[in-house]
């Protein structure tokens, strides 16, 4: 049982709080989702029950959380571990190895488990998430959903009594959220508790069994999957909630550009080491025209989108600017880009000095 008890929390140098008297009881079991606009206090919730506050994240605290019965902010992070397992947003931030198998080894080895049960543990989280096609990979070279996975991995292997995912979901196209999704399930039908922070809904009507919606650091409502599904588009929108049905979902038509072609890519091939990523690609795209690049998981969208920058080298072919031949330090002056981790381009300690 996780119960939060009068629980408020300013992060340190804000005026206001996070969380606002948070009274909360979550049975063993239970899968929760917490939801609602960013900065709601949906992460909050998380670094709570896995002691990230106040260990490390310094700020003003009152009330108590405790899971079964233990107290979070009066037990060494150590002993949380045993129990709380988290799959952060940006799962690059816990990791300690540079390739796969150190990576979903790691807490476990920290354990000092017996080599036997080790390898046991490894190859049940292997077999039981299939894994098999990531092992012996450098995670520098993964996609954003397949360092998410290793993530997930490195937690299971754990085998926690608490699941706390933030965002989980952020990284992964249609087909690894379906795979989340039986995770999911799996780890629910073991009995695990799991809290999830999110955005995205409607892969998770058919998992939880109570949706919690923040507001301001304090709940403002909670429902069934029936009665979120339930709400009107406007009702959704209002509360800053997607859609808990993708069907629902009716996207405008787009009218397509047909002006003359400005970037040009001829029979271009990108590799990461002896991998190759993307062969023979060609492409035309005209001056202020909109293109989305949709893949699954490590198909090379990133790889693309850093080659247009300049930012990764091509092993063959050609890009062309209004139909000159564009090297890598030239493409670098022309294309810039925004990350999937903002973190790897921001420099400053304040938002003004990285405007300038």
């Amino acid at each position: 049982m996780i119960q939060f008890e009068h629980v408020s929390f300013a992060y340190s140098g804000q005026e206001s709080g996070n969380l606002n008297d948070l009274n909360l009881t979550i049975q063993d079991g239970e899968c929760v989702l917490f939801c609602g606009r960013s900065g709601c206090g949906k992460t909050t919730v998380t670094r709570l029950v896995n002691g990230l506050i106040p260990y490390f994240f310094a700020g003003e605290l009152t009330g108590r959380v405790l899971v079964n019965g233990m107290e979070i902010a009066q037990t060494p992070m150590y002993q949380i571990a045993r129990r709380v397992g988290s799959v952060f947003q940006n799962p690059r931030t816990q990791f300690f190895n540079t390739d796969t198998d150190s990576e979903i080894a790691f807490g476990i080895e920290n354990e000092a488990l017996a080599p036997d049960e080790l390898h046991r543990r490894m190859d049940r989280t292997t077999q039981e998430l299939g894994l098999q096609v990531l092992l012996g990979r450098n995670l520098f070279e993964l996609s954003g959903g397949e360092k998410q996975k290793i993530a997930f991995a490195s937690v299971y292997a754990m085998q926690p009594e608490v699941y706390l995912l933030d965002e989980p979901s952020s990284n992964l196209d249609i087909g690894a959220i379906e795979e989340l999704k039986k995770h999911l399930g799996l780890i629910k039908h073991q009995g695990k508790t799991v809290l999830i922070a999110e955005h995205r809904l409607h892969y998770l009507m058919e998992l939880v069994d109570r949706i919690i919606y923040l507001e301001n650091g304090r709940v403002a409502g909670s429902y069934t999957p029936s009665q979120l599904k339930s709400l009107s588009e406007e009702e959704r929108s209002a509360m800053g909630l997607r859609a808990a049905d993708l069907l629902a979902v009716h996207p405008p038509e787009s009218c397509a550009c047909t002006g003359s072609p400005v970037l040009t890519l001829q029979d271009v091939t990108l590799r990461h080491g002896k991998r190759t990523i993307l062969e023979h690609v060609s492409l035309r795209a005209a001056g202020g025209e909109l293109i989305g690049v949709v893949g699954h998981n490590g198909a090379g969208k990133t790889t693309i989108s850093r080659a247009l920058c300049g930012l990764h080298r091509h092993y063959g072919g050609s890009f062309l600017w209004e139909g000159s031949p564009q090297d890598d330090k030239a493409r670098r002056k022309r294309a810039y880009m925004v990350m999937q981790d903002v973190n790897y381009q921001l420099f400053a300690e304040s938002v003004e000095k990285e405007c300038v």
